[in-house]
C-alpha cells in the first residue's frame, strides 16, 4: 500500500525546488542507462521484462505480450539522450525480437507492441530495414476494424460472434495507424484511426468527462449493448490509467490530425481529472475507490499523463491553461523522480525506474498478485518520454 504523510510530501516538495528539471531528467537518464545495462543481464532471446516482486523474482514475459514493444522503445530514448553504443545495440537487439507480427496477430495492441519499438527505431536510425514489420503490424491492427461499429475490436479473433468490446486503451494503438498512413501512403488507415477515436468519443465517455474502461457494441447494428469496466473500481468509477490513456490518445490524435475535436476533447479530460489528483500528482489506481488514501497509487498513470499533458500545453491557445496543464506535469515528474517512487540504486527494483504502479488490481492469478504496487514497464516508458518532451520544450 502507497500513502505519503505530510512530513514526506513537504519533504520532496523542498527537494523538488532545489533542483532544475534539467537536472532532474539527467540524474533520470543516468540512473535509467544503468538500469537499462543491468536489465539486460537477465533477459534471453524470447522475453521482455514484466515486473519485480516483493519477494525479489524478476518476472519475464513472451514476445507476444501487449507490453513487449516498451522496453525496447525504452532503451531507444535512452540510447538518444545518451549516445550510449551499448544501449543503442540493445535497442535494436530487442526491437528486432519482436519481428515475428504473425505471433501477435490477434491482438489490438499492436500500436503498443511495433510503434514503440520498430517506430522509434526508425525515427531514430531511418534504416527503411524497419518499415516492412511497421507496415504488416499495422495492416494487421486495421484488420480488427468494424465499419458497422466505428471501432477496432479489443480482445478476442477476428471471428468472434457474441462480444465486440472496445476499450479505451485502444486509442493509443491509434498512433501505429497514423504514422503507417503517412508512411506508406495509405488513407484508408488514418481514416479506420478518426473513426474509432470519433466512435469512442461519442461513447466511452460519460457527461464529466471520465471514460469507461469497456463498451460492448453490438457488431450487427453498432449499438452500444453495455459499459463497464475490467480493471476499474466498478462500472461507473474512474479507472485512473484508463482516464489517462484517452487524456494521451486525444492529444496525439490532435497532433496527427489539426482536428479541433481532439483538442476540445483532451482539455476536457484534463480539466475533468487534474482536479482529482492528489497532492503529489500521482493518482490513486482508481480516482473513485472508497479506500482512498489507503489504497495504491498508479506510477504508470501519472506518467502517462504527465507526458500527454507536456504535449497538450504546446496546443493549447491560452496561455495560463497551458502553463496549467505544463505545471500539472511537472508535479508528477518531480514526485516520479523522487525517492518515493523512483529505485534506489542501480541493480534495484529488478532493473526498473519506478515503483508504485498499478497493472490490472482485479486481474486473475498472476495479473492481481505481479502486478499490484509493482514496477511495471510501462511506467518507465512514459516517465522517460515525458521528461524528454519537457526537455525539449525548453
Amino acid at each position: 500500500m502507497k500513502k505519503l504523510s505530510l512530513a514526506c510530501v513537504a519533504a520532496m516538495v523542498m527537494v523538488s525546488c532545489q533542483e532544475s528539471m534539467e537536472t532532474l531528467t539527467e540524474r533520470v537518464f543516468v540512473f535509467a542507462e544503468q538500469q537499462c545495462l543491468l536489465m539486460e543481464q537477465q533477459l534471453s532471446d524470447t522475453n521482455t521484462p514484466r515486473t519485480y516482486t516483493p519477494q525479489g523474482v524478476f518476472v519475464t514475459a513472451s514476445l507476444s505480450w501487449w507490453c513487449s514493444g516498451f522496453y525496447p522503445g525504452t532503451l531507444w530514448m535512452v540510447y538518444n539522450q545518451t549516445g550510449n553504443e551499448s544501449i543503442r545495440e540493445f535497442a535494436e537487439k530487442n526491437s528486432r525480437k519482436l519481428a515475428d507480427v504473425e505471433a501477435c496477430q490477434a491482438s489490438h495492441d499492436l500500436g503498443f507492441q511495433y510503434w514503440n519499438s520498430y517506430g522509434r527505431a526508425y525515427q531514430t536510425t531511418l534504416d527503411t530495414s524497419w518499415l516492412p514489420v511497421i507496415e504488416d503490424a499495422s495492416r494487421r491492427l486495421a484488420e480488427r476494424f468494424s465499419p458497422k461499429v466505428g471501432c477496432i475490436r479489443s480482445w478476442g479473433a477476428l471471428n468472434e460472434t457474441r462480444n465486440f468490446k472496445v476499450i479505451i486503451d485502444n486509442m493509443m494503438n491509434l498512433e501505429l495507424l497514423m504514422e503507417a498512413s503517412k508512411l506508406f501512403s495509405c488513407d484508408s488507415l488514418a481514416e479506420i484511426a478518426n473513426t474509432h477515436a470519433h466512435t469512442t468519443m461519442a461513447n466511452h465517455f460519460r457527461p464529466d468527462y471520465t471514460s469507461y474502461h469497456v463498451l460492448d457494441y453490438d457488431q450487427e447494428t453498432g449499438a452500444v449493448k453495455r459499459k463497464m469496466t475490467a480493471q476499474g473500481y466498478a462500472d461507473e468509477s474512474a479507472w485512473a490509467r484508463g482516464q489517462a490513456w484517452g487524456l494521451y490518445g486525444y492529444t496525439m490524435m490532435y497532433r496527427e490530425t489539426g482536428d479541433e475535436d481532439y483538442l476540445d476533447m483532451a482539455q476536457k479530460i484534463a480539466d475533468s481529472i487534474i482536479p482529482m489528483l492528489p497532492e503529489d500528482a500521482v493518482p490513486y489506481w482508481d480516482f473513485n475507490c472508497p479506500a482512498i488514501p489507503y489504497t495504491y497509487r498508479d506510477a504508470s498513470a501519472a506518467a502517462i499523463m504527465a507526458s500527454a499533458l507536456v504535449e497538450l500545453s504546446t496546443f493549447v491557445t491560452d496561455k495560463s491553461r497551458s502553463k496549467f496543464y505544463l505545471a500539472t506535469a511537472e508535479r508528477q515528474l518531480r514526485s516520479l523522480a523522487s525517492p518515493e517512487y523512483m529505485a534506489e540504486k542501480p541493480g534495484s527494483n529488478g532493473c526498473f525506474i519506478l515503483r508504485h504502479s498499478t497493472g490490472n488490481l482485479h486481474g486473475d492469478g498472476s495479473n492481481r498478485i505481479l502486478e499490484t504496487d509493482a514496477p511495471l514497464t510501462y511506467a518507465d516508458y512514459y516517465f522517460l518520454e515525458a521528461l524528454i518532451r519537457y526537455r525539449n520544450l525548453k
